[in-house]
């Protein structure tokens, strides 16, 4: 209660010219950092987070068609890539080198080889929908009411997601394409269509209060991959998609709209990626032993709190 009061004053306090603090920049970019990693919606979360501290001129922000929030959030967002970058720094000079290495042979031998490819082919359904529909889906979804009834939802897929990957099918299909010892299936076996359907789940990401890891990891696991695997193709696919976005939308930040919030922007940013770095080597331990369940019961918790708390 006292730290809602106390971001409340310091977001009304006539010192603060900016639609946009330099302590909210770090608040949010801690937030980022953490909740993009972990499948509970980074963006549910920015969207919830002011309304619960009283922010009121970023909530105002959030719904507006033309305004800084946007492309504050994208920077958001690739601080929390770069971060990723960092931590996989290696995985991605082994990626990036298989991929040239494909292209004279014209083929994918090797398991990197083809990872490469999976990452490739996953992207692009994700790229072609976020570039024709992120702006309408963020800016409709970019309300309380609606973030935390998706976030709510959100749950409910990792729940499922869950449930569904100790079927018998799933096992079977495991089993079938060259299982681990734990009798999970290896990355490297996805088919290029399989990588193709989880990068349309990861569009999903695009309303505000659905996790682009929650939903990639929920599609990897159906689909036979532990939990160690399906965070660690979620980590990896996320990187190019987000840096992505930021470099298209680094212009509205450059221009008129970013007035007045670019250094928090880029405060914002860094404080994504230092704390994105902590949060996915957390969570790449946790997942080699540890399933979605607490996630998916926190968003089961937090989604519908939020709609009695918005509501009323």
């Amino acid at each position: 209660m006292f730290a809602a009061h106390l971001a409340h004053a310091l977001d009304a306090a006539p010192m603060v010219a900016s639609a946009l603090s330099y302590f909210q920049a770090i608040v949010l970019g801690v937030l980022q950092g953490i909740t993009e990693l972990f499948p509970v919606s980074s963006l549910g979360h920015t969207v919830l987070f002011p309304t619960l501290f009283g922010w009121n001129r970023l909530v105002r922000a959030q719904s507006e068609s033309e305004s800084f929030w946007l492309a504050f959030v994208v920077m958001l967002h690739v601080g929390s890539a770069l971060g990723l970058l960092a931590y996989f720094w290696r995985d991605w000079v082994k990626i990036i080198r298989a991929f040239f290495a494909t292209l004279p042979k014209r083929r994918a031998e090797t398991p990197t080889e083809r990872l490469a490819w999976l990452i490739i082919v996953a992207s692009v359904p994700a790229g072609i929908i976020g570039l024709a529909l992120e702006h309408t889906l963020r800016t409709l979804t970019a309300k309380p009411e609606a973030a935390a009834i998706l976030l709510t939802v959100n749950g409910g897929l990792l729940l499922a997601a869950e449930l569904f990957r100790r079927r018998a099918a799933v096992r079977e299909l495991a089993a079938r394409e060259g299982a681990k010892p734990d009798g999970a299936r290896e990355l490297d076996t996805l088919e290029y269509r399989e990588a193709l359907v989880v990068g349309v789940a990861q569009s999903s990401a695009l309303l505000a209060g659905i996790s682009r890891d929650g939903v990639t990891m929920g599609a990897g696991l159906a689909r036979g991959l532990d939990h160690s695997d399906s965070a660690r193709f979620a980590f990896l696919l996320a990187t190019p998609i987000i840096l992505a976005a930021g470099v298209v939308k680094l212009p509205d930040l450059l221009g008129h709209l970013g007035n007045g919030i670019r250094g928090q922007a880029a405060v914002a940013c860094l404080t994504a990626a230092v704390t994105a770095v902590f949060t996915v080597a957390f969570l790449v331990r946790y997942f080699k032993t540890r399933t979605l369940l607490p996630f998916a019961a926190y968003c089961l918790l937090f989604g519908p709190a939020m709609i009695i708390y918005t509501v009323t």
